[in-house]
């Protein structure tokens, strides 16, 4: 049996999303971030990434993590990938090729768009994108991920999708790192492949379902 261990507001989320792709049977932990508690170590807190039960998960205290019938995985990227392989399909690598370039574009992702598109993204859950301060926080952001979103949608006008011409683990796991700079829509209106591929990927079913258990998840 997979376990998922996490919060939907989470990184976590490529993971359920992945999950759900797959047509998975998983077991869903919630474990919030310690940051969103005012005491996470009280003994009534609910579990959270500084609980002496998780850390035994993952004793570096960060969401998600999984236990599949034994086997833990801890990194986001390779739980996916992972996952992905496993399981097989359309959604996994068919040739070495593809699964390096999956691996590619993943780390891509991480390396080079998720600390800049983080900060468009707390500062739209903050409720700043109209302050002065929020519009300063947006448009530096912005500046640094004009690179990596142009070389991003050259790479999609070719066929629409990051990996072969099909949806794989690859599209999920880059766009659940761009969705978080989707507030700046000026930046994202910039980059009609990128815009185009994201709504595509986001009309999927899975992603709906993943995204309406997020919504219902406590701020």
């Amino acid at each position: 049996m997979l376990t998922i261990y996490g919060a939907y507001r989470s990184r976590a989320t490529r993971t359920y999303w992945l999950a759900l792709e797959l047509g998975l049977d998983f077991t869903s932990v919630p474990v919030l971030q310690a940051r969103r508690l005012e005491n996470p170590l009280s003994a009534d807190a609910p579990v959270n990434t500084l609980s002496p039960a998780f850390l035994k998960v993952n004793p570096m205290g960060l969401i998600p993590a999984i236990d599949d019938d034994g086997f833990v995985v801890i990194e986001s990227m390779a739980i996916n990938l992972y996952l992905a392989r496993k399981h097989g399909g359309p959604l996994a690598p068919a040739t070495l090729k593809e699964e390096t370039e999956a691996s590619m574009w993943s780390f891509f992702a991480a390396t080079a768009l998720e600390t800049e598109a983080l900060r468009i993204s707390s500062t739209a859950a903050a409720g700043k994108l109209e302050a002065e301060d929020g519009k300063a926080e947006v448009a530096a952001a912005s500046r640094l991920l004009e690179r990596p979103l142009r070389v991003l949608d050259a790479h999609l006008a070719a066929t629409g999708f990051v990996v072969a011409d099909r949806f794989t683990v690859a599209d999920i796991n880059v766009a659940e790192i761009v969705r978080y700079a989707q507030p700046a829509t000026a930046l994202i209106g910039k980059f009609p492949h990128v815009k185009a591929w994201l709504e595509k990927v986001q009309a999927r079913p899975a992603f709906k379902t993943m995204w309406e258990r997020r919504a219902a998840e406590p701020a």
